[in-house]
């Protein structure tokens, strides 16, 4: 219990420590950063559930008004802007990302990047497109549009993912939680 409550709030500073890595805005007014590399190392190495509380611990403290997103933004003001939807998708996208590590036999590298992608890139798309539809009144197939030029930083984050979650394992097997 106490190993998964601090390794909930390792991931969390984490993703928090990732926020300090200059954000790039585009048009629409989602910054591109380099927290979903955050979100996608949350699932693909404490699991399913530990990696989305870990998510949740981070917005929480983002809604209470801590200045962690990209940019030092924090408060409930950023869940009524563009980036909304991918806030909103930041836990289900760890969950998943977790959940395809903990269901695959696939050596963790693939099972990572399987994950990472399908969770931190096909979830978190979801929910972030319709969050930008729904904020800037596009349509959906418009949203989808600007969310493209996310697209090659967050397959690069994907692997990336996947590396660290292999070079975890071998170090330091037990450390996978993901796998345990």
């Amino acid at each position: 219990m106490e190993r998964s409550l601090s390794h909930i709030a390792l991931f969390a500073a984490l993703i928090a420590v990732l926020g300090l890595v200059p954000k790039i805005d585009l048009a629409a007014g989602v910054p591109i950063t380099a927290q979903s590399l955050g979100i996608m190392l949350c699932g693909t190495v404490l699991g399913a559930r530990r990696g989305a509380l870990a998510v949740l611990l981070f917005l929480g403290l983002v809604a209470l008004g801590l200045p962690l997103l990209s940019g030092g933004r924090g408060g409930l003001g950023v869940f009524a802007g563009p980036s909304v939807g991918f806030l909103i998708g930041f836990p289900l996208a760890a969950f998943v990302a977790g959940f395809v590590v903990e269901r695959t036999t696939l050596a963790p590298v693939w099972a990572a990047t399987a994950g990472a992608v399908i969770g931190g890139i096909g979830v978190l798309y979801a929910f972030g497109i319709a969050g930008m539809a729904v904020v800037l009144g596009k349509t959906m197939t418009e949203a989808s549009y600007l969310a493209i030029a996310f697209l090659p930083g967050d397959v690069v984050k994907a692997v990336l993912a996947g590396l660290v979650t292999q070079a975890i394992a071998r170090a330091r097997p037990g450390a996978l939680l993901s796998r345990a």
